[in-house]
């Protein structure tokens, strides 16, 4: 590796981007081409319907520095950015979203401390603009859930902008889970990590991919995979209403025995047997979600299915290639 020189990849998940996609190509190589000019930026088409998967031909076409891997359908933002770490083949590999709300001109400072000898330099956002108060309050309480429960430490306010050494990247293509929280996993890595401020934009253009159920679904995603702590609180929930059924039920029989009391409430009874049935309901869905994801790490199916490459090559075993012509432009 030149320092002075070095080998960088650009890892974007694209989904119907098509609007953005010219001005990230533009902003990009200014960027890129202050640090280094041997780079390669391999683009992702997770399932896109829109005219993306054509711009980024073209921009192929024009520059054979700009790659893109063609999935066979929408597999999802995280699988995504594993198709496209699985290809890269930098001496660093810098992941960020396409449509612009994370600013390729940050892309030196991070080069910057991984020449400082970090293996993980993250982008953590110290300002979001043009996003709604209610989303950007559930963000913030999310991350900071996620840290007390998790048993590694998360950086905060963290997306999936950041660079990966080689070295790093080359570990965490060692991991084969189905659901995936990139971001975790990254940190869980260990190595030496830092991290780097920016202000996070709002979209360059179009409509955010993350609707609230995917939202929750990765939100849920990286508590299962990094904490048990709701399988405890299940437990433990489940002992204090036993502890406190039992007693009720002590209370009940010396009320009888001693007093000659006839405890009534027959709403009280029904509000408590209702109660019990939603604890039990909640401790059945926590160990849903631990056993549905058991049921699909035991299925062992690819990752993702790849349709189309065009000047890169899958190396991920996971992965089932399917390259067609196209691969040769």
């Amino acid at each position: 590796m030149n320092p002075n020189n070095p080998h960088l990849s650009v890892v974007i998940p694209v989904f119907n981007e098509a609007e953005v996609i010219a001005e990230l190509a533009r902003r990009l190589h200014e960027a890129l081409s202050s640090v280094s000019d041997d780079f390669e930026v391999v683009f992702v088409d997770d399932g896109s319907y829109d005219p993306s998967y054509a711009l980024l031909t073209d921009l192929h076409k024009q520059d054979s520095r700009w790659k893109v891997i063609k999935l066979s359908r929408n597999f999802g933002h995280q699988v995504a950015i594993t198709a496209g770490l699985d290809a890269a083949s930098g001496d660093a590999v810098v992941v960020m979203d396409g449509d612009l709300q994370d600013p390729p001109e940050v892309i030196p400072e991070l080069v910057q401390k991984w020449k400082e000898g970090f293996d993980v330099v993250h982008a953590v956002r110290k300002k979001r603009r043009a996003e709604n108060p209610l989303r950007r309050a559930v963000i913030f309480l999310f991350y900071r859930l996620l840290n007390s429960l998790a048993g590694i430490r998360l950086p905060l306010d963290a997306g999936d902008f950041r660079l990966i050494s080689r070295r790093a990247t080359d570990i965490f293509k060692k991991f084969h889970e189905r659901s995936r929280y990139v971001r975790g996993l990254l940190t869980w890595v260990g190595l030496r990590q830092t991290s780097v401020h920016y202000v996070r934009e709002g979209r360059a253009a179009g409509k955010s991919k993350y609707s609230l159920t995917r939202l929750v679904r990765l939100g849920l995603d990286g508590i299962t995979s990094f904490s048990n702590v709701p399988l405890k609180l299940a437990s433990c929930l489940g002992f204090v209403i036993s502890f406190i059924c039992l007693a009720y039920a002590a209370y009940i029989f010396v009320a009888k025995l001693v007093y000659g009391l006839h405890p009534v409430g027959y709403a009280s009874l029904i509000v408590a047997i209702l109660f019990v049935g939603g604890v039990q309901l909640i401790a059945i869905g926590i160990l849903g979600e631990y056993i549905g994801r058991l049921y699909e790490e035991a299925k062992r199916r690819p990752l993702y299915v790849i349709d189309t490459t065009l000047g890169v090559t899958a190396k991920n075993d996971d992965a089932d290639a399917h390259e067609n012509t196209h691969n040769q432009l």
